[in-house]
Formats: C-alpha cells, sequence, structure tokens
C-alpha cells in the first residue's frame, strides 16, 4: 500500500484471471481494446505473454478497505528488453557496466503493442490518482528489488502526473490519421494536394487491379481456416524481419473468441479464394488500431491497401475518429497519417543511473519535437487543411 495511506491495499497477481474480468474491466473501461480483460487474458492464456516470452504477470491491483478494487495496471516482469517498442536497451548496458544489475525490471505496457492509451487504469469516482499508483509502482519495484519502473506508450495525463511525482518523461513518435468527418475515401482525397491526391489514387488502382479480392471481417465471420492463414502471414513477417514470434497460433483464435466484433481482419485473397495477405485491426470506442500484417508474395502497393487505405475506409463507414496503423513508418506521411507525440514515464532506483538518464531525456524530448514538427510539415494536405 501507498505511504500515508494504510487504508489501501496494494497486490501483484501472477494471473490477471486472480483479479477477474469484472473488477478489471471496471477500471480499464471500454474505449482502448488493448487494455481490456479479454486481450490481455488471451495473451496470457495462450502462451503468448509467458515465461519462454520472457513477460511474466505481476499486474497490480489497489483496493479498498472493504476489498473492491480500485485501481489496476497491466505489469510484467521482464528479464530483457524485446517486444517494448520504448528502447532502453544503453541504459541497462550502463548500468551493467557499472557493476549494477537493470534486470529484472517492471514493465507496466500492453505485451507486443506500441499502442497509445491508458496504464494506470482506475475505475470512476474512486478518487484514486495517477501520483497514488505510481507511489504503489515505485513501492512494488523496491520490494521485488528490480532496478526500475516502465510505464510505456501511456496517455499525456499519465506521464504528466508520474513526472511531477519524480519519475522521467520520455516522449516518442508514430504517425495516426485523423478523421475530418470524411463522408467517404474521396472526400479525404479532396482534402491533399492535387499531386497527393493522384499518387493515392493511382495506388489504389494499381492495388485493385492485382487480381486480388478484399474482404473485411469481424467477429463469427472469421473462421479457423482465415487464422490458420493469418498466422503463416504473422510467421512469415517475423522470420523476415529476424523477430521472434511471440504469439501462439492459439492466440489469434482465442482473440476472435474473446472480442469477437472489435477484431477487424482485412484479407486479399487470389482468384481461387485462397487468401494471400491479411493485416489485423482491433476497433476501440473511436479508434481503430492496426495491429499486425503479412503475405505471401508481393504485389504492386498491397500493404497500402490492407492497412492504411481500407483501414481508412473502415474508419469513416463506422464513424471512428482515427487510426493508428503501429510504429514507425515516415512513408505513412504521404497516405495522410501524421505525426503524433507518444508518452512513457519511468522510475529508476540507481541514482547515478537515474541521472544520467534524464539528462539524456532532456536532449531526447526537444528532439523528437522537432523532428515531428519537421515531417508534419511533409502532410500531403492543401495548406490550408494543414
Amino acid at each position: 500500500m501507498p505511504d500515508g495511506d494504510a487504508t489501501l491495499t496494494l497486490t501483484l497477481h501472477a494471473r490477471i484471471a486472480e483479479i477477474g474480468p469484472a473488477d478489471w474491466n471496471a477500471c480499464a473501461g471500454p474505449d482502448n481494446p488493448f487494455v481490456s480483460y479479454g486481450f490481455l487474458s488471451t495473451l496470457e492464456d495462450s502462451g503468448s505473454a509467458s515465461a519462454r516470452t520472457g513477460w511474466l504477470p505481476q499486474h497490480m491491483a489497489l483496493r479498498s478497505p472493504a476489498g473492491d478494487v480500485l485501481a489496476v495496471a497491466p505489469a510484467y516482469a521482464k528479464s530483457h528488453s524485446y517486444g517494448e517498442y520504448v528502447f532502453d536497451h544503453g541504459w541497462a548496458d550502463a548500468l551493467e557496466r557499472a557493476g549494477g544489475r537493470y534486470y529484472p525490471k517492471l514493465q507496466v505496457a500492453v505485451p507486443f503493442s506500441p499502442v497509445p492509451g491508458p496504464r494506470l487504469l482506475r475505475r470512476p469516482g474512486s478518487g484514486v490518482t495517477p501520483a497514488v499508483l505510481g507511489q504503489c509502482l515505485a513501492q512494488a519495484c523496491q520490494e521485488l528489488k528490480f532496478s526500475s519502473v516502465h510505464v510505456t506508450f501511456c496517455e499525456e495525463a499519465e506521464a504528466g502526473a508520474l513526472t511531477e511525482c519524480g519519475w522521467l518523461h520520455r516522449t516518442g513518435m508514430q504517425f495516426h490519421w485523423e478523421n475530418a468527418g470524411y463522408n467517404d475515401f474521396d472526400a479525404f482525397l479532396g482534402a491533399l494536394s492535387s499531386r497527393k491526391r493522384k499518387t493515392l489514387r493511382r495506388e489504389r488502382r494499381d492495388a485493385n487491379a492485382s487480381g486480388l479480392v478484399f474482404r473485411t471481417l469481424t467477429g463469427p465471420e472469421i473462421s479457423k481456416g482465415h487464422w490458420d492463414a493469418f498466422f503463416r502471414f504473422y510467421t512469415s513477417t517475423v522470420d523476415r524481419k529476424w523477430g521472434s514470434a511471440y504469439l501462439t497460433r492459439r492466440f489469434f483464435t482465442m482473440l476472435g473468441e474473446r472480442l469477437g466484433e472489435r477484431v477487424v481482419l482485412m484479407l486479399a485473397e487470389d482468384p481461387s479464394g485462397r487468401a494471400v495477405a491479411g493485416a489485423l485491426n482491433l476497433a476501440g470506442t473511436d479508434t481503430l488500431y492496426g495491429r499486425n500484417w503479412g503475405s505471401t508474395g508481393d504485389w504492386p502497393f498491397l500493404h497500402f491497401e490492407l492497412c492504411y487505405y481500407r483501414a481508412i475506409d473502415y474508419a469513416i463507414a463506422h464513424g471512428l475518429k482515427s487510426v493508428e496503423a503501429g510504429a514507425q513508418g515516415r512513408h505513412k506521411i504521404q497516405r495522410g497519417y501524421l505525426p503524433q507525440i507518444t508518452h512513457s514515464a519511468h522510475w529508476i532506483a540507481h541514482p547515478g543511473l537515474r541521472r544520467a538518464v534524464a539528462r539524456f531525456l532532456d536532449e531526447e524530448r526537444p528532439a523528437i519535437r522537432d523532428e515531428a514538427a519537421a515531417l508534419a510539415a511533409e502532410s500531403p494536405f492543401k495548406q490550408e487543411e494543414h
């Protein structure tokens, strides 16, 4: 429990099931599917977030004197820094060269998912503040004898509240598409400069002239065969990028079962009806989140069509405010996805490492913002729209 408030009880849980779906979702809310009980429990129960992948659940729960769950946080003990997308390998190397031990650390995040959203999940009306949860996390870190706590891809307000309590604030950058009330894709194109508009039309025309048939499936429309095909796409993409296949085949079936209509699978099929490429998305209350993609071959502009343009089509048709297409990708700017600042907060026990990281972040933050401003100047939108 946090210092000075003996009425609250802090517990850590090796399985999200120990907290339960009702209490977890009451704190997480309905907006962001990645912090829902359904998504996080699927990662655990499928063996994706596990000892095999080095993500050991240590989920935090804060309870009232009556035992009611007031707040939770998705937390994991980590023995490495993979699958996080906020890179701290240099910090680990520095501490270990100085004779310290960086791992294990406590990671408050959604495993393998660089999706911004809430991380300090509080039941409405609980009165629990992000500062209190930050204090709880720091206390848990010290009791576990871990080196640090990292709350990654959190909301800006969460990062700000933790920074006021002495945590270190780090920023990053992604590319998101914003819906300005477009009626259809052509209305979106109309907001672009003439040259960019012609480029996107040509890319869509060439992608749709390849002989492939495109389908958007949700919920029960997604069959075992579709998931079998998508898992092949996923593993082939991992193999090409020399990465690790964290997600198991079982994960995708369970995801469809537990998140239902929030799962949006976009497939490309050849003339025989065989799926040859796919893009997996999750739909939130007002945002479509791009998750994974893969293909068995090369077709003109197929990646842009499946991952960017059809995501925009879906968002417009369903009245969503934005599309978040994942990490990295300067090429997204010309497709209407503009730079957005992301946030994380870090608590480091070792005073020397903390000072060094603070100096580094003081230099990195303005550099990130300057880069985002420079990239925003490459916007494809008409000047008056931009």
